[in-house]
């Protein structure tokens, strides 16, 4: 089958951002991107639009900048955050700091976020200070302090 032309009315990692003109599968198309509000198809009207659509996207994508640059000021304004987990005596966890426990850390101090955004490779397992990073936008991202600390 051949492609589906779209355009793309939100940034889709690894396809491309907001307002490009992109070609997909079509079931990728009809089953993720249309229903989701991702994108639109790319009809003979529609690309003359594509100008308008940009501007539009261009306006809401400086609104999210400005909001998601206040909320990494806030993020890095909390300092370090403090967790306490069950350790063994050479400094290992019990069990690990996860990225769930990480966003309600968060929520718990008024500053909501989507785990998915949590960028964690591997759960934390040892005690100590760890740089967690928070991607807020394509262009935004903040370092959140972790301190884990044994329980008592």
């Amino acid at each position: 089958m051949a492609n589906v032309k779209l355009i793309l009315r939100e940034d889709v990692q690894g396809l491309g951002h907001a307002g490009d003109v992109v070609d997909v599968r079509p079931g990728y198309a009809r089953n993720f991107l249309v229903p989701e509000g991702k994108a639109v198809l790319a009809s003979e009207g529609k690309l003359r639009e594509v100008e308008h659509l940009k501007r539009q996207i261009a306006e809401k994508l400086a609104k999210e900048l400005a909001d998601h640059r206040a909320q990494k000021a806030r993020i890095e304004k909390l300092g370090e955050l403090e967790v306490r987990a069950k350790a063994g005596e050479e400094g290992r966890l019990f069990g690990s700091v996860t990225v769930p426990q990480i966003a309600e850390l968060l929520a718990a101090r008024g500053i909501e976020v989507d785990r998915r955004r949590v960028d964690l490779a591997e759960p934390i397992k040892t005690l100590g200070e760890h740089a967690v990073t928070v991607r807020l936008h394509r262009d935004v991202s903040a370092t959140l302090r972790l301190k884990v600390v044994p329980e008592e």
